[in-house]
């Protein structure tokens, strides 16, 4: 194992899929020169060329479009959308498009880009750059959607996401650039579909999403000071959903908790619940949803941080329906 940053992770990733594959390309605003705002292509540019790494205009809908235009040809292309605030600015392309060219021609086309963005919440960008919103594209039939919480999930499924024939939206977290973790040395691709089971539990289920995922691991080690054992799983992929790992931890802990930084209405956890409920209702005892309010993020600091879900929330939630169940 080596010691990798997220934003490291990521960008081994590129690299190595770009030596592997000369018809991996990179496009996106300022992702050559200034290596991306966030420093994540950083060196792409010197090593590959302009011919594979593209500065483009500041046009998300001809980013995408670029993107869909060069997959259908035979490429792999992977197109970075700065923000994703901004992947409505490409909704056309990203929604009306991609997703449906495999279906649209009888299976005769293919369009297997990768779309990478992130979300800022946390970072005090002002509400019209915090937003994270997979949900949307959970209910976009066509595309896949990655939301890695760690280093070696981020390169795993990144490599995976490259390699594939389906289009995939892969949500980074600006927040979790600067995090490290262990990345096996060795090549590991990650399925999509297979959730990671972060902690192991026996009295409730946390499900938690990309920044969410490290708050839940702490509420859940906070817990275990008070004899809760807290399972934290990690979907790693939202589409697909890995279910079954959900249920079978359901129905051995019967309470559901679910952690994202979405708003709360319609949001990943609703989607979660829903299918839990269809499918292990007899095993459930309780469910909460921790999201944030269905209000713009804050851009005061002290708003900001009122607004984001965190370790201390998750904790509450499971100590009142673990501790009021046995009281």
């Amino acid at each position: 194992m080596k010691t990798l940053t997220y934003a490291q992770a990521i960008h081994e990733a590129l690299a190595e899929e770009m030596r592997r594959e000369k018809k991996v390309i990179l496009l996106g605003e300022d992702i050559g020169k200034l290596g991306g705002v966030f420093k994540v292509t950083k060196g792409l540019l010197e090593e590959f060329g302009p011919e594979r790494v593209r500065d483009t205009p500041l046009s998300e809908n001809a980013i995408i479009g670029a993107a869909m235009g060069a997959a259908i040809m035979g490429y792999r292309p992977v197109a970075e959308i700065m923000y994703m605030d901004f992947l409505h600015e490409c909704g056309d392309q990203l929604v009306n498009h991609l997703p449906k060219m495999h279906f649209m021609t009888g299976g005769k086309l293919t369009a297997p880009a990768v779309i990478r963005t992130q979300y800022s919440l946390g970072r005090n960008t002002g509400a019209q750059h915090s937003q994270f919103f997979p949900s949307l594209y959970m209910n976009t039939p066509g595309i896949m959607v990655a939301v890695p919480s760690t280093p070696a999930d981020a390169k795993g499924l990144l490599k995976t996401a490259i390699r594939g024939s389906n289009p995939v939206l892969f949500i980074e977290c600006a927040t979790l650039y600067g995090t490290k973790g262990p990345v096996p040395e060795e090549e590991t691709l990650i399925p999509f579909g297979k959730a990671g089971i972060k902690r192991g539990g026996t009295d409730v289920t946390i499900v938690a999403v990309s920044r969410m995922v490290g708050e839940a691991l702490a509420a859940a080690e906070a817990l275990s000071s008070d004899g809760i054992s807290a399972e934290v799983i990690d979907p790693r992929t939202l589409v697909p959903l890995d279910i079954d790992s959900i249920l079978a931890s359901v129905k051995k802990t019967a309470r559901l908790v679910t952690a994202e930084d979405s708003v709360v209405t319609c949001g990943v956890g609703a989607e979660v619940v829903a299918r839990v409920t269809e499918k292990a209702m007899d095993y459930l005892e309780n469910v909460v949803r921790i999201a944030c309010p269905d209000i713009p993020a804050p851009f005061s600091p002290p708003l900001q941080k009122a607004y984001m879900p965190g370790k201390e929330m998750i904790a509450q939630a499971i100590r009142r329906i673990v501790q009021g169940a046995t009281a």
